[in-house]
């Protein structure tokens, strides 16, 4: 992986903290939206986690099959972010 590796660990474990925030406040019975807004927030931290790994995968993997010459490789590296937005899209 060539995203920042503590950044993208930082965010998880943050994402990871939510999640259990959230589950004690179901076991807990807490108000609804104070529930939706926590996973709202841990939404958010694995969003930008994503777009960490993503951003450095097309600026190093990505451009260099490319840049590499090699049409299968690239076609490869293409369909793979094509396949990642169209799950980002559900």
């Amino acid at each position: 992986m060539r995203a920042d590796k503590k950044r993208v660990t930082k965010l998880v474990k943050m994402a990871r903290g939510q999640s259990e925030a959230v589950l004690d406040m179901v076991e807990a019975d807490r108000y609804c939206m104070e529930i939706a807004n926590q996973l709202a927030a841990a939404e958010s931290l694995l969003h930008k986690a994503r777009q960490e790994v993503l951003r450095a995968h097309l600026e190093g993997c990505v451009r260099e099959a490319l840049e590499c010459g090699n049409e299968a490789e690239r076609t490869r590296k293409l369909d793979e972010i094509i396949a990642l937005l169209d799950k980002a899209d559900k």
